[in-house]
């Protein structure tokens, strides 16, 4: 999966938006105010920090080492560094949407419902 790819599959979820709090050179993609994906898309390897169940991210580190890892400096129990261009772009994909879903079902039932997302 390429950068625009990336890009492109996150900001193709309902009302998502991407930020550069930490400056240019790192993308930030947010739903209702809220993080969902962090990564420097012109990194090389490309890698992205997504939100994460914590036991799926025990499972998924466990099954693909050195290319799923602990979020760098984020709270390695809920988050993930994955290693886009190593992994198949199914899995990417799904890890992507398992990580806005989360953020969704966080977030107050009013902001949800906008979403169309009970």
């Amino acid at each position: 999966m390429t950068p625009e790819r990336l890009r492109a599959l996150c900001l193709g979820f309902t009302a998502a938006v991407e930020e550069f709090p930490f400056g240019p050179g790192t993308s930030v993609f947010k739903v209702g105010g809220r993080m969902f994906a962090l990564g420097a898309l012109d990194a090389r390897p490309l890698t992205v920090n997504l939100k994460c169940d914590p036991e799926d991210a025990l499972r998924l580190r466990a099954e693909h080492p050195g290319l799923i890892a602990p979020g760098y400096h984020m709270n390695k129990r809920h988050w993930n560094t994955v290693t886009v261009g190593a992994l198949p772009a199914p899995l990417v994909r799904e890890l992507v949407e398992d990580s806005y879903d989360l953020v969704v079902a966080g977030l107050p039932r009013a902001d949800r419902l906008r979403l169309d997302r009970p």
